[in-house]
């Protein structure tokens, strides 16, 4: 259906860019991780992509039952660190807030999201995700 390109130049302390020119952004190695900070850095650019794709799929699912998501919205916060084979991985969690829903229905809307949600079916198994209604 479709297909996005983008392309880094520097590896974290460079540049990206998208195929359409939508997209060039400076990226950097945040404090916490050595780097000056002066730029952003690929775990905000996937913190972006997931929390606009799960509220994104809320909608979607919501709208097919008739619900209203006024005033919802998805933050997510994505983490690295080490992980057990020597290498790198990702945690996310997401914060999800329904306001005008009843928690139950919030709930049941929040598992219909994870199961047709691209980013949740993509890491599904790979990396932890974590849901929280708030």
């Amino acid at each position: 259906m479709y297909v996005a390109e983008a392309t880094a130049h520097g590896g974290r302390s460079g540049y990206v860019t998208s195929q359409d020119g939508q997209l060039e952004l400076k990226v950097a190695m945040p404090p916490a991780l050595g780097g000056d900070g002066n730029g952003t850095n690929p775990e905000q650019l996937f913190a972006a992509g997931f929390s606009a794709c799960f509220h994104n799929a809320l909608v979607m699912v919501g709208r097919r039952a008739g619900l209203d998501l006024s005033g919802s919205t998805v933050a997510a916060k994505v983490g690295i660190g080490p992980n057990k084979q020597r290498g790198y991985g990702l945690a996310v969690a997401l914060s999800v807030s329904l306001p005008v829903l009843d928690e139950d229905v919030a709930a049941k809307l929040v598992d219909a999201a994870h199961e047709v949600c691209p980013y949740s079916n993509a890491t599904r198994g790979n990396i932890e995700v974590t849901i929280v209604l708030g």
